[in-house]
């Protein structure tokens, strides 16, 4: 089973939407799906209670009991499991970067968010593990982009290649229990997921082991 955890100290750069497209997506694609929530707001849960269906499987789950939970889905046949984690709450942020197999650290092409981005990325270098920053909900046009993916690589951070834009269809989802690739199956939207997603398992795969399941 591969884990992979969504982090950032920064609130509402869109973790959840995330987390809910890439499980959606690893479903669409036949691997068996999870959620673990652990951000008290539990978003993800909220959006598991509208949507209808019993997959990808989502739980909210007490930081505490996260390698137990992680170790029983592995057991239980899920492959691809993503965790939700709270933004401030640097020990629960500790937790999910300690079992990730990598960190994805989405920020907005904004200065305040490229300084909490700055202290994720800290938080994820202590425990050594693979992390990507991934752009999110970004302008259509503008310097911002720009500036912000050259203030990426001057922190020495590696930045997925794929630029998520801000798009109706991931405000629509989160507000109906779906992904953005059911609201719009051929929109701009899942197509930024499909590269995402493919993007996560290339970085996985490369890895080769799976610290997640042990």
């Amino acid at each position: 089973m591969y884990v992979v955890a969504i982090i950032s100290q920064k609130g509402g750069v869109g973790k959840t939407t995330l987390a809910t497209a890439l499980a959606v997506e690893a479903d669409r694609r036949g691997r068996s799906a999870a959620i673990f929530d652990l951000d008290p707001q539990a978003s993800a849960t909220f959006w598991k209670d509208t949507r209808g269906s019993d997959r990808p499987a989502v739980a909210a789950v007490p930081p505490a009991r996260l390698s137990h939970v992680l170790k029983a889905a592995a057991e239980g046949g899920c492959q691809y499991a993503l965790i939700d984690a709270p933004p401030v709450a640097k020990d629960l942020a500790y937790e999910a970067a300690q079992v990730a197999d990598l960190v994805l650290i989405p920020t907005r092409p904004a200065v305040l968010d490229v300084m909490g981005m700055t202290r994720t990325l800290e938080l994820v270098r202590l425990y050594g593990r693979p992390s990507a920053v991934v752009l999110n909900m970004c302008p259509q046009q503008g310097r911002e982009i720009r500036d912000t993916e050259e203030a990426i690589r001057q922190l020495g951070a590696d930045l997925a290649p794929v630029r998520m834009y801000s798009r109706i269809a991931y405000s629509r989802a989160q507000q109906t229990g779906l992904a953005a690739q059911e609201v719009e199956p051929d929109g701009k939207a899942a197509l930024e997921i499909s590269l995402l997603y493919k993007y996560t398992l290339k970085r996985l795969n490369a890895q080769g082991g799976q610290h997640g399941a042990r």
